[in-house]
């Protein structure tokens, strides 16, 4: 699978019935060595599961990124917050566990960078979509 065939198949705004499918392209993604990795792939995959909004996502999303070195430079932490930042962060406090407090550690340092000033859902899904449909 490719992000040509991705996006014919699944689109930017996949349907429910579409979300495990994509989780395991990811999955597959995250589980091969950085020189085999297509994080171009990665990161749609991560759009998709972004306009699905499901909190349930925040952590796939993040140990993808987490995966290697160019999966983490290259997937935007943003990308997390598919749901809204403050649900999200809920979410990783309530959620326990290394890999939520790791995740939450780096939001709340990227927030305070300023990587979330006028953080919109719905500009972060238009400007990315312009990205894959130009």
């Amino acid at each position: 699978m490719d992000i040509d065939e991705s996006l014919r198949r699944y689109g930017l705004h996949p349907s429910s019935a579409d979300l495990p499918r994509i989780r395991d392209i990811l999955q597959a993604q995250a589980d091969l060595g950085q020189d085999d990795q297509d994080r171009e792939l990665m990161n749609l995959c991560c759009l998709q599961l972004f306009n699905a909004g499901q909190l349930s996502d925040v952590l796939v999303i993040w140990l993808a990124k987490e995966s290697s070195w160019d999966a983490h430079c290259s997937i935007d932490v943003q990308l997390l917050c598919g749901a809204g930042l403050s649900a999200t962060k809920a979410h990783l406090e309530a959620a326990g566990g290394e890999d939520a407090a790791e995740a939450l550690r780096y939001l709340l340092e990227c927030e305070a960078a300023g990587d979330f000033d006028n953080f919109s859902i719905g500009e972060q899904a238009r400007w990315r979509a312009n990205y894959y449909l130009s």
